[in-house]
């Protein structure tokens, strides 16, 4: 009889298995790949010396290219270039509201919004600017500016006041727009005018303080010209009327510098052209060129005043008319002046370091003194950086040589100023 044990199956031996890795971290693998790119280039750049050059070369202008574009598109954008009080924007794409800030470039369908003293004022590139007051919101609708064709930029004004100006076009057919709850006034060439929109009275208006304008409501069309307003309730009759014209200011001139030895004595002397029918003129001067912060308002008589106890700094100063009837004109253009005590004033750093030209726009780049104040061409340089370093887009200029006027004062009083010369081909 056989045993049982001796014939069963033997169960095979298993041998031990081991495994072992090593852990590989993305950055040695980066660090690894980097350095077998710069082998293999500096290995070609070796053997291949004039090939590799020009590869480098090829992308190095691609890059360069790359950047000229991007201030070219930099410099066609919408921006804000005066911003006061509380400025908010709410971005086409976004559904936040947002403090403004002058790094913000304008798209179609942005939404602007001023508080009860906010005022915003934002260049387009064809030179066109729109000024919007306190409690007022527009929308941006057109910003379609390229070289050589026809430009045109517009807002929407929803509720509030905007005054706009134009500048000088090379196309005629060129046009700036703003535009009601059921009408559009589009204004011409070197034009300026004064709009508000009321939804709580459906009321609208239109005054033309110079240039030209055109208003389409429907079938309606209407020519607008200088001192003229137009008033146009939603679904009422468009009444045409005349306005007083403002004064022309004399004296002191814009950006003037007046030095006095004590302003608390010396008197600054304004002065201003006659209107015919005025009995009376408002006088103004503010710290901000928009005149949300007045700091004299007096009503004469005469074509003149004299002001007392300014302290040192910039001003800005404008008149209105008043007539028997006690109809008022718009407000004069606002000429600024800087105020410096005698004895006082200081040399101050201003450089001009050079002028780039994007098509028909200049762009000047220099540097002042952090904390200093300036004003290119009557513009305001919206941005200064700490190290006082600055790059300021003018309006389009015409075909021709120009002069450019950088005026700046710094936080000790002192003020310098600067003269370039461009040609625009």
């Amino acid at each position: 009889m056989s045993d049982p044990r001796a014939t069963a199956p033997q169960k095979p031996k298993v041998s031990r298995v081991e495994v072992y890795w090593h852990t590989v971290t993305y950055k040695t693998v980066a660090i690894y790949v980097i350095l077998i790119v710069a082998i293999i280039g500096a290995a070609s750049y070796l053997v291949f010396p004039e090939t590799s050059a020009s590869l480098v070369k090829r992308v190095t202008d691609s890059m360069n290219a790359h950047d000229k574009e991007v201030a070219t598109i930099n410099a066609k954008q919408a921006r804000f270039v005066n911003l006061d009080g509380k400025v908010q924007i709410k971005k086409v794409n976004s559904v936040m509201w947002e403090n403004a800030d002058y790094t913000l470039t304008l798209d179609k369908g942005d939404l602007i919004q001023t508080g009860n003293e906010g005022v915003a004022r934002i260049a387009f590139a064809d030179g066109t600017t729109y000024t919007v007051k306190g409690d007022t919101l527009v929308t941006v609708e057109q910003n379609n500016v390229e070289q050589n064709q026809a430009s045109t930029v517009a807002v929407h004004i929803n509720s509030g006041e905007v005054d706009l100006a134009t500048g000088a076009w090379e196309d005629p057919n060129s046009k700036a727009e703003v535009s009601f709850e059921n009408a559009v006034a589009s204004l011409r060439s070197n034009s300026r005018a004064a709009v508000t929109s009321d939804p709580n009275t459906k009321q609208q208006e239109l005054t033309m303080s110079s240039g030209t304008a055109e208003l389409r409501r429907g079938n309606e069309h209407l020519d607008i010209g200088q001192f003229e307003r137009v008033t146009f309730p939603t679904g009422g009759a468009i009444t045409k009327s005349q306005v007083l014209a403002p004064p022309e200011l004399l004296a002191p001139l814009n950006l003037q510098p007046i030095i006095v030895a004590d302003l608390k004595k010396d008197p600054v002397h304004f002065e201003w052209k006659p209107v015919t029918t005025a009995k009376l003129y408002e006088f103004q001067t503010s710290t901000t060129a928009m005149f949300n912060h007045v700091i004299t308002s007096r009503k004469v008589a005469t074509e003149s005043v004299d002001v007392t106890g300014l302290e040192p700094g910039d001003y800005f100063w404008r008149v209105r008319a008043i007539d028997g009837d006690n109809k008022t004109s718009e407000f004069s253009d606002s000429f600024k002046i800087t105020l410096v005590v005698q004895g006082k004033e200081q040399e101050m750093l201003l450089e001009v370091d050079s002028t780039e030209l994007n098509g028909n726009v200049v762009e000047v780049i220099g540097k002042t003194e952090p904390g200093a104040a300036l004003i290119i061409n009557g513009e305001q340089v919206a941005s200064i950086q700490s190290d006082g370093s600055f790059r300021h887009f003018l309006p389009p200029m015409l075909k021709g040589s120009h002069d450019i006027v950088i005026t700046g004062q710094n936080r000790r009083g002192g003020t310098a100023t600067k003269r370039v010369q461009v040609v625009i081909p």
